[in-house]
C-alpha cells in the first residue's frame, strides 16, 4: 500500500494534528494511519519499513549474544521479532518463536500482517507455545540448533511466573551462558513499566523495563526499544 509522504513527513502531521485537535500524539498518529489506510500507526510503520528493518537489527547482533527487545503495547515487538527471524531465515539460519501468549493461528496472523507466510519457512521456523517454557526447557530444545540460530522467547516477564521455576535471574544467567557457548542469538520480547509515556519520551530506555522480579539487566548484551514507528538498538553497559 502506496503512504501518501513519508513516514517522517506523517509523523509531522500527526504532531500538528495533535497540537489543533488537542489530543496525545499517539492518537494523532493512529489517526494518520487510519486515512492512510491502516488500523495503527504501528501496523504503519512496521509495513513501512519491513523490507530492512529486520535485517538492520540482524546486521547489529553477533551470534551468542542476548538481546532485549521493549515497547509499550501495540508498537510492533512482536512484528519486529517476527521479521527479524525472517531475516535469519533468509540469510540461511533457523528461527524459533518461544511463546506463552500467542497461539499458532495468532502467530499467523502476525506474519501476515508483515506480508509473510509462516509456511514458507516450514523447514526453518519452529513455534512452541508449550506451558513448559523456561530456561531448562528453552536450552533442551535449542540443543541440537546450529551456531547462528536466533531464537525468540516471548516474553521476558513470564518465564519465572510459575513457583517450580528459578528465579528470573536464574534463568537469564543460565541461557546467556547456553547461548554463548552455542553461538545461537536469543532475543527476549520484554513489557515496559506504563510509566513510560509514548507521547513525552522519545524512546524506553533500560529504567523503563517492567521487572517484577529483580534482573539485572547487564546480561543482556544488547537493548533493542521501539517507539512511534522508531528503533533504537545500543549495548547495555
Amino acid at each position: 500500500m502506496q503512504l501518501s509522504a513519508s513516514v517522517h513527513l506523517l509523523k509531522r502531521q500527526a504532531k500538528a494534528l495533535a497540537r489543533q485537535a488537542q489530543i496525545p500524539l499517539h492518537q494523532a498518529l493512529d489517526q494518520i494511519a487510519k486515512r492512510e489506510g491502516y488500523n495503527a500507526w504501528s501496523l504503519l510503520a512496521a509495513r513501512a519499513t519491513q523490507s530492512n528493518l529486520g535485517q538492520d537489527l540482524l546486521a547489529q547482533l553477533d551470534p551468542g549474544e542476548l538481546v532485549l527487545l521493549g515497547a509499550r503495547p501495540g508498537q510492533g515487538k512482536t512484528l519486529l521479532s517476527l521479521e527479524l527471524s525472517i531475516a535469519a531465515m533468509q540469510a540461511g539460519h533457523r528461527a524459533y518463536f518461544f511463546t506463552l501468549e500467542y497461539t499458532a493461528k495468532d502467530l499467523a496472523k502476525c506474519f501476515a500482517r508483515i506480508n509473510a507466510n509462516a509456511n514458507d519457512f516450514t523447514n526453518q521456523f519452529v513455534f512452541d507455545n508449550t506451558d513448559s517454557i523456561c530456561a531448562n526447557y528453552i536450552a533442551q530444545q535449542l540443543d541440537q540448533a546450529p551456531a547462528g540460530t536466533l531464537a525468540v522467547v516471548d516474553y521476558l516477564q513470564l518465564l519465572d511466573q510459575k513457583r517450580e521455576h528459578p528465579t528470573l535471574q536464574d534463568q537469564v544467567e543460565q541461557l546467556k551462558a547456553f547461548a554463548q557457548q552455542r553461538g545461537i542469538t536469543l532475543v527476549f520480547i520484554s513489557q515496559i513499566d506504563r510509566r513510560f509515556d509514548i507521547d513525552q519520551a522519545v524512546m524506553p530506555t533500560l529504567a523503563d523495563v517492567r521487572l517484577p522480579n529483580p534482573l539485572e539487566l547487564s546480561l543482556f548484551n544488547k537493548a533493542c526499544f521501539l517507539n512511534q514507528g522508531d528503533m533504537q538498538v545500543a549495548p547495555t553497559g
